[in-house]
């Protein structure tokens, strides 16, 4: 079978299965790797584990997938991980079923031009393969240096890039979409991390706080609201900045008005996101149920920062059905030209 695939495959699972992800990128690291040699160069290697292992980061399990697919056999990593991965969701959980089985798109996800782990093309097929219809790419703002934040220049040669990977779409008839975007930081005064004229260009814009996480109560709610409100704000995301679990540790949430915050996205279109990742499951179900109350719209993201990741939304539906959200205001519900109509104010 095919090398790179199958590498890439067996890091999907395990980041679906959440594998710690360090042995995860070693399978990414190898197809990365094969992809840039040649065939004449392939072909010298051969099926010998001990000549692949003499590549700088093959190791003894990359080296015998490696050798399987060439030889044309399924890798047993990947006979394994398919084998071990479950479904998200239980049998008996009908309407989470049904409600993942609507979302169209995910409008939060990185690659790894900050910190995620996969190009905007991997991260797009495997979108795509997962049957959504559009999935934005939302890498984070400068300000965020830890996590690579892209500076105006990098976010202007993303949106080349993904123009020429949607033209190839395109040209293949595909009804598939990969949307611009950034998670863009919520300075401590509530304005915006990034170029104004750059918010204009892009798809979807996920305001986050990622700093200063501790600020009083009475800040906090300014700072939030500020974002809530602001016309390039598309989505507010994970909006306490809670840990529950993960290698990070845990978080307590930020504290804030959330009645007050939750107004404004409703007042200014703003959609509160449902966080599916594990580790956030953002907000609590008692802020959900206010945001509610308040007739916010809604956003279940990923949150994906490895391709793998992109396969938990059902794990976001479970947590707006349990917060008693219609799927109707649930904007990853909704078609890509209507999602598009949206966020552009329309």
């Amino acid at each position: 079978m095919p090398v790179v695939a199958a590498l890439r495959e067996i890091a999907f699972w395990r980041e679906r299965a959440r594998t710690d992800p360090h042995r995860v990128m070693a399978y990414r690291n190898a197809a990365d790797l094969v992809a840039g040699l040649s065939g004449d160069e392939i072909a010298a290697l051969g099926t010998v584990q001990a000549a692949w292992k003499r590549l700088p980061g093959i190791g003894a399990s990359t080296a015998a997938a490696i050798c399987s697919a060439l030889a044309g056999t399924v890798p047993g990593a990947l006979v394994e991980a398919r084998a071990e991965a479950r479904e998200l969701l239980p049998d008996d959980d009908a309407a989470s079923r049904a409600l993942a089985a609507r979302l169209r798109g995910d409008l939060h996800a990185h690659s790894h031009a900050s910190d995620g782990s996969a190009s905007i093309a991997e991260m797009a097929a495997v979108a795509r393969a997962l049957g959504r219809e559009y999935q934005a790419i939302t890498d984070h703002s400068p300000r965020l240096r830890v996590a690579n934040g892209l500076s105006a220049d990098r976010l202007r040669a993303q949106l080349d890039e993904v123009t020429a990977l949607n033209a190839a779409f395109a040209a293949e008839g595909a009804d598939f979409r990969v949307l611009t975007g950034i998670e863009v930081d919520i300075l401590p005064d509530g304005t915006l991390d990034q170029d104004e004229a750059l918010l204009l260009r892009v798809d979807v814009v996920v305001a986050s706080v990622h700093s200063e996480l501790r600020m009083e109560r009475e800040a906090m709610t300014v700072r939030m609201v500020a974002a809530a409100a602001n016309p390039r704000v598309d989505v507010l995301g994970h909006c306490t900045g809670r840990l529950v679990e993960g290698e990070r540790g845990v978080r307590p949430p930020s504290e804030f008005d959330a009645e007050v915050v939750f107004e404004a996205c409703a007042q200014f279109g703003t959609a509160v996101e449902i966080s599916s990742r594990p580790e956030r499951r953002d907000p609590p179900l008692d802020l959900l149920r206010l945001a509610v109350e308040a007739d916010c719209l809604f956003s279940i993201d990923s949150d994906a920062h490895a391709p793998g990741q992109l396969a938990w939304l059902p794990w976001g539906a479970q947590r707006a059905v349990a917060g008693g959200v219609d799927p109707d205001r649930i904007v990853t519900t909704w078609s890509r030209d209507r999602l598009l109509a949206w966020s552009r104010g329309e």
